[in-house]
């Protein structure tokens, strides 16, 4: 039980993270939207933790699905969907640091734990 509600956690958060990166550029997404990316961001990075990848891989994984689920529901122009996708970056780093404090993650994937 304590696995799902760190999951949704870090769904929740990491579909915040994208959703406030929104609005704060255009006229944002739908929370759906957001809250579809954020689960799909830590789904991939909960599922290659699982499968036991480097730490690397890990982090990696999850960007470039993230990034292209982004660039489709905004549908604006290149340098303001990465701008928006930076500041999505911005905001995760902060919401990321007292997570890591209180819950220990190692990042938003609840299986990650602080060694």
């Amino acid at each position: 039980m304590k696995y799902t509600l760190d999951f949704m956690l870090a769904v929740s958060l990491n579909g915040f993270s994208y959703y406030v990166a929104s609005l704060i550029l255009s006229n944002g997404l739908p929370y759906w939207q957001a809250f579809i990316i954020g689960f799909t961001v830590v789904s991939l990075g909960a599922l290659t933790e699982a499968v036991g990848s480097p730490m690397w891989l890990i982090v990696l994984v999850p960007f470039p699905v993230g990034m292209f689920l982004l660039y489709s529901f905004l549908n604006v122009a290149v340098p303001l969907w990465f701008l928006t996708y930076i500041i999505t970056l911005t905001i995760y780093t902060v919401i990321h640091i007292p997570m890591s404090y209180f819950f220990h993650f190692h990042s938003l994937i609840p299986a990650w734990k602080l060694s």
